[in-house]
């Protein structure tokens, strides 16, 4: 009886929303706004773990097998990243208020005890070596500033903004910033542009249109939503066709992992949510296994997917055969946090409370009275549109590279393979020549780790410290990038490093781990 309550209440308040669009405000029952956030949450564990099972297993195909679920495994989502990771953020805000600077934020961020990958890992290094927190993610700073990592991580950041697409995107500069830039930025923007508008909308068209304003419409990640719609309007049952077009067209700019072939770029990723979103007409089964069939992240992907939807219907809403066990584990803290599910959404209200009477709305007799915002784009930054990988140059092709001094030959091991060249000595210096309009470094950093001067066709541009608290880079997927430019003219070009004599205080040596070089075009 009471989802069928909800339901009522729900398309009441839509009708009324489509009627006086004009509007000022938006009022949204307290009863239908806990149960949104409770699905917003319950979404995004459902969708998690939907796609884990299929997480970069398929890459530069449709995923064709079946897809299996078991209402207990929402019991993993527990140990998630994709939502730990977010959760990190909203607990300093809890602590210091949302207000809170982007420093403490990129500090808690740094120091917290878990693991990171990519843009995130990037951030963590750089806030370590002293780069400032507003500054950590300039392109210039990191090449994975474009990564899906923002994506995945800006969930609450919508959660908290109901039908505030302007607040929301004020929060995103300050969260997105310490990982992202650029098309990275704009995806963890569009993001939770979506989740604002679907407190108070119910089509994932007019939602994916009316979030497209938030953004730069010159951007990529723009123009790469846009080239869904377009396939949609096309035929809006055809989703393999729309994967065909977008593989074909998005799939080779990935500037962070252009060497595999999986892909982690914000913007073809965030084609595959859309996919799902539209092609899914609303039906859970179908979104989110489009969304899978797309292949790539499909758990991060699902999950924003899936969050949406929790959004729109609600909890009450979501099929028992997904949601059931949930409340099993409600009360089970994610992994890294002293968050569980419950206290999660109980966070959400409290924050979208604060946030509504701050932007001119109010709460009170279980109503939430938002003063609607106009969706307004971010202003526009320019990434690394259009560069493409031209040769990866491996440091086992000898006649390639020149190398003075006492190189030694070096692999991991355990699943790594990969063989290394490792300077050991201040003075030990290593060269390429290539043809292209950037050049990259993969390695891996280490707490032995030194500093090198590194110099292009003869000039001095950047000295690079190789020291991490940590030993990363091992395995292929989660590589460090040593040294990068990639606004150089089209034309032949010398990458030349000296190890330094001088190294971090905190390193133990003076080593630089060099695996290959990627050239771009």
């Amino acid at each position: 009886m009471k989802s069928l309550k909800l339901s009522v209440i729900a398309a009441l308040m839509f009708t009324l929303g489509a009627c006086k669009s004009a509007e000022e405000y938006v009022e949204i029952p307290a009863e239908v706004m806990d149960d949104k956030v409770k699905g917003a949450w319950a979404g995004k564990m459902i969708g998690v773990m939907y796609g884990r099972p299929m997480e970069f297993v398929s890459n530069s195909d449709i995923y064709r097998d079946s897809i299996k679920w078991d209402p207990k495994n929402i019991e993993a989502a527990l140990l998630e990243d994709d939502i730990y990771g977010q959760l990190n953020f909203m607990k300093t805000m809890e602590l210091y208020g949302q207000d809170v600077s982007i420093d403490s934020l990129a500090k808690n961020f740094a120091y917290a005890e878990f693991a990171l990958c990519h843009a995130n890992l990037q951030a963590r290094k750089n806030y370590f070596d002293g780069i400032p927190a507003e500054e950590l993610s300039y392109p210039e700073n990191s090449i994975h500033c474009e990564d899906i990592d923002f994506q995945i991580e800006c969930d609450f950041i919508g959660f908290v903004n109901p039908c505030m697409p302007q607040s929301s995107n004020k929060m995103c500069e300050k969260v997105g910033a310490i990982m992202s830039a650029a098309d990275g930025m704009y995806a963890g923007m569009f993001v939770s542009a979506m989740h604002t508008l679907a407190y108070e909308k119910d089509d994932p068209k007019e939602i994916v249109l009316a979030a497209l304003n938030a953004i730069p419409a010159e951007s990529g990640y723009a123009q790469c939503v846009k080239d869904v719609v377009a396939c949609y309007e096309n035929d809006p049952e055809d989703w393999k066709a729309a994967w065909d077009f977008m593989a074909g067209k998005w799939a080779p700019y990935d500037i962070c992992t252009p060497y595999l072939p999986f892909n982690i770029d914000a913007k073809l990723n965030g084609a595959y949510v859309v996919m799902g979103l539209l092609y899914g007409h609303r039906d859970w089964a179908k979104t989110m296994e489009i969304t899978i069939r797309c292949g790539q992240d499909t758990d991060c992907n699902t999950a924003t997917a899936a969050a949406v939807l929790g959004i729109i219907d609600g909890y009450e809403a979501i099929p028992d055969i997904y949601k059931s066990y949930l409340p099993e584990i409600a009360d089970r803290c994610f992994s890294h946090t002293d968050y569980s599910y419950n206290k999660a959404v109980s966070q959400t209200l409290e924050f979208i409370k604060e946030n509504v009477e701050k932007n001119g709305g109010s709460v009170a007799d279980q109503i939430y009275r938002i003063k609607r915002q106009p969706v307004l784009p971010a202003e526009y930054v320019k990434g690394f549109a259009g560069l493409e990988i031209a040769e990866l140059v491996p440091v086992t092709e000898i006649d390639r590279w020149t190398m003075v001094g006492r190189w030694e030959d070096f692999v991991y091991g355990d699943g790594d393979d990969a063989p290394y060249k490792v300077a050991t000595m201040p003075g030990d210096s290593i060269a390429l020549e290539f043809e292209g309009s950037g050049i990259a470094i993969l390695g891996s950093w280490n707490t032995d780790g030194g500093r090198a001067e590194v110099s292009i066709d003869g000039k001095p541009v950047k000295i690079i410290d190789t020291y991490y608290v940590a030993e990363a880079g091992k395995y292929e997927g989660n590589r460090a990038y040593l040294f990068y430019i990639l606004d150089l003219p089209e034309g032949k070009h010398t990458f030349s490093m000296v190890n330094s004599a001088e190294n971090n205080g905190k390193s133990t040596a003076h080593k630089l781990y060099v695996e290959k070089a990627l050239i771009y075009k």
